[in-house]
């Protein structure tokens, strides 16, 4: 088991550097620090780039809540909180989950429910990074994944807003839902509260990230082949 994951954190060591040289598909031109030319690149190009943004996100977010789980979670915890023992922050929000209620959505409300979710997760991101900076035993790789995965979710919101510009002719949306579902903070958890707080997090964050991923490439989908999307 130790040689297994010890292999794993290996692997995941070497690709890490590589995920950081191909993590910039939003950037409209090689400069990763700025989307100022989105506007200036086809709809399809930019679709092409923000769905390649959700996937790295997705896949961060597996190995994030990977190693969380390999370094404070044990087994007895996880199935705690795969029977449904803490609801996420999102559960609130009127998006489907269910197959046939997504293909029954427009395009634009794929796309508004896409910016929803990831506008919903920034600021509890945020307040992610500060508590995992508090443990004492977080490994770097961990600090860093979250870290990238809370600035590339920003970078994605703005790629999305782009996105309905073009494909809606709208801006950003502005919905009823955001001050019911704001994120609550709880400084006065016990270790064992907040470390289960953060695996909640990160185990609600990544089913968000799959959404996210799986609505836009839908989206796409119905873009080239429209009757045959599933």
């Amino acid at each position: 088991m130790h040689t297994r994951v010890l292999h794993q954190s290996l692997w995941a060591l070497l690709l890490w550097p590589h995920l950081f040289a191909v993590s910039a598909p939003l950037d409209c031109r090689d400069d990763p620090a700025s989307l100022a030319r989105c506007p200036s690149i086809s709809q399809e190009k930019l679709l092409d780039r923000v769905i390649h943004h959700a996937e790295l996100i997705y896949r961060v977010s597996e190995e994030s809540c990977s190693l969380f789980e390999e370094m404070f979670i044990p087994l007895p915890l996880r199935l705690q909180t795969n029977q449904g023992g803490y609801a996420c922050i999102t559960k609130s929000l009127p998006i489907p989950s269910s197959k046939s209620e997504i293909q029954q959505l427009s395009d634009k409300w794929l796309l508004h429910s896409v910016l929803l979710l990831v506008q919903s997760w920034i600021e509890p991101l945020v307040y992610l990074q500060m508590t995992l900076d508090r443990y004492d035993h977080a490994p770097d790789m961990l600090l860093n994944k979250t870290k990238w995965v809370s600035e590339k979710l920003i970078s994605l919101e703005q790629g999305v807003v782009v996105l309905m510009k073009k494909m809606l002719d709208e801006g950003t949306m502005t919905t009823a839902y955001s001050e019911q579902g704001a994120f609550q903070y709880d400084v006065q958890l016990d270790i064992l509260e907040s470390i289960m707080r953060d695996y909640t997090l990160l185990t609600c964050f990544k089913k968000d990230a799959h959404k996210m991923e799986t609505f836009l490439k839908l989206l796409k989908c119905r873009q080239t082949d429209k009757y045959n999307c599933a």
